[in-house]
C-alpha cells in the first residue's frame, strides 16, 4: 500500500479533537482510527504493537542484524483533527494540477486563486489531494502516520536494508495541545525523536513559539438603558477597549517569520459579562513576557477606569522554544539533512509559527525536531498536499532510519 493510499483511508475516519474537553483523549472518535492503527502495526509484523487506554498507539520496528546498538530513533505523529473545522466526511480527490486557479466546489463558488495561494506555482504539474471545499483535510497529521507507516513497511519489505530500533507513537490531542503530557517515555526507549508534522517538502524545524494563552474576564453592570446614565458599565463595551488597546500590527494576518503576536481566538458576552480567549505567540521569550505583561497592563488601566474587579486577567503558558533542548544536539539535524538530500531533497530550516508535540517531548527529555509531511494551508477548507509529496516523504524517512 502506498502513502497515498494509506492517506486516503486514514482521513475516512473523523477524528477532531475536543479543547473543551478534559477526557483522554478529548473524543473517543480518536481511539477509532488509533485502534486501526495498531491492527496495521500487527499486520506489518512490528513488536508489541497496541493503543493504551489513553488512545496514544504505540509499536516497535526491531533492528536488523548488527545494528542492535544504535541508537533507537521515534517516529512520531498525531492522528487528530483541528477542532474548528469539520474534519466529517471528508470528500477528497486528487487533481493534476496544470495552472490557474483550482475550482474546490463551483455549485459553492469556492475557488483557490493563484492570487491568494501563490504557492499553487509550485506545483504545477503534481498530483493536489484537495478538499470539496467544505471541510478540512486532514494532512495534519494523517500526512505524517502515512508517510512513517508506509516507510516501516517498505523496511519491513527490503530485509536486506540494515537500520537500528525505531520506536512509534501515534498521539491524540496535538492539536489542543495535549499530544505529548501522556508519551510514555520510559516505554518508547529512545535516545531522540522526530515529529513528522511539518509543512512542504523539505522543512526541518527545530524552533518554534514560546505560547501563553490568556483569557479575559470582563464584568459589566447593567441597568435598564433608559435609566442608564453614569450607572452602566457594558461589558461589551469594555472588551471592545480592551481589543483596542492591543497592537493591531501585531496580528497574525500582519505577521511573519520570527514576528510574534497577539491573536484573538474568541469573543463572547452581553452587557454584564464577556470573554475574550487569547494566544500569545514569540520565537523570543522575553518579548513573550513583554506580551504578557501588556495584556496584564490593559487589565490594571481598565480597572483603574471602571473599577477593580471589573477586568481579570488569566495567563498560563503553554509550551516553549525547542530550540535549546535541540541544538546541543547537531547530529540529530545532520541526519534529517542527509536524508533529505538523498532523496533529491534540499532542506530547509524553518523556524514554526505554532508548536508540536516534539516541543514538549524535547522539554521532557526527547530531542525532537520535527519534519516535513508537504502539505499545506492547514486547519481549513483550503488545506491540500501534492501526492508526490507524500511518496517522497516516505522515502526520506527510509533514509532517516536506515
Amino acid at each position: 500500500m502506498t502513502a497515498t493510499e494509506r492517506f486516503l483511508h486514514y482521513i475516512t475516519f473523523d477524528t477532531q479533537s475536543d479543547e473543551g474537553s478534559e477526557t483522554v483523549p478529548t473524543t473517543d472518535k480518536q481511539k477509532v482510527l488509533g485502534a486501526y492503527l495498531a491492527q496495521e502495526l500487527k499486520d506489518m509484523g512490528l513488536e508489541n504493537p497496541h493503543m493504551d487506554d489513553l488512545g496514544y498507539v504505540y509499536g516497535w520496528l526491531p533492528a536488523t542484524q548488527g545494528r542492535e546498538g544504535d541508537p533507537v530513533v521515534a517516529l512520531i505523529a498525531h492522528m487528530d483533527t483541528a477542532p474548528r473545522v469539520s474534519g466529517e466526511n471528508v470528500k477528497a480527490r486528487v487533481v493534476h494540477y496544470t495552472g490557474g486557479d483550482l475550482v474546490l466546489n463551483a455549485e459553492r463558488g469556492i475557488v483557490m486563486t493563484e492570487k491568494d495561494f501563490p504557492d499553487l506555482a509550485d506545483n504545477i504539474g503534481k498530483h493536489l489531494i484537495v478538499t470539496d471545499g467544505t471541510t478540512l483535510l486532514g494532512a495534519d497529521d494523517k500526512a505524517g502516520i502515512a508517510e512513517i507507516f508506509s516507510a516501516l513497511a517498505w523496511l519491513q519489505d527490503h530485509p536486506e536494508v540494515p537500520h537500528g530500533r525505531v520506536a512509534v507513537c501515534i498521539t491524540p490531542d496535538e492539536e489542543v495541545g495535549r499530544g505529548a503530557d501522556h508519551v510514555d517515555l520510559e516505554k518508547l526507549g529512545a535516545a531522540y525523536g522526530y515529529t513528522v508534522d511539518g509543512g512542504p517538502i523539505g522543512w526541518l524545524e527545530y524552533e518554534n513559539f514560546n505560547a501563553a494563552s490568556a483569557d479575559i474576564t470582563i464584568r459589566g453592570v447593567n441597568i435598564h438603558p433608559g435609566d442608564a446614565k453614569n450607572k452602566m458599565k457594558n461589558a461589551c463595551l469594555i472588551a471592545a477597549q480592551f481589543i483596542g488597546m492591543v497592537p493591531p500590527a501585531e496580528s497574525p494576518a500582519h505577521t511573519e517569520g520570527y514576528e510574534g503576536f497577539y491573536h484573538l481566538c474568541t469573543m463572547e458576552g452581553d452587557e454584564s459579562l464577556a470573554r475574550l480567549e487569547w494566544i500569545l505567540r514569540d520565537h523570543d521569550s522575553h518579548k513573550l513576557e513583554e506580551k504578557k505583561a501588556r495584556m496584564e497592563a490593559i487589565g490594571r488601566y481598565l480597572n483603574g477606569l471602571y473599577g477593580v474587579g471589573t477586568v481579570e486577567v488569566d495567563i498560563r503558558d503553554s509550551y516553549r522554544n525547542m530550540k535549546e533542548m535541540v541544538l546541543p544536539h547537531p547530529e540529530i539535524l545532520d541526519r534529517a539533512r542527509a536524508a533529505f538530500r538523498k532523496a533529491g531533497v534540499e532542506p530547509v530550516d524553518v523556524a514554526i509559527r505554532g508548536g508540536t508535540d516534539g516541543a514538549k517531548l524535547s522539554f521532557m527529555g526527547l530531542p525532537c525536531p520535527n519534519l516535513s509531511t508537504g502539505g499545506y494551508h492547514y486547519h481549513g477548507v483550503y488545506e491540500y498536499i501534492p501526492q508526490e509529496s507524500l511518496e517522497k516523504m516516505t522515502e526520506v524517512l527510509v533514509n532517516l532510519l536506515a
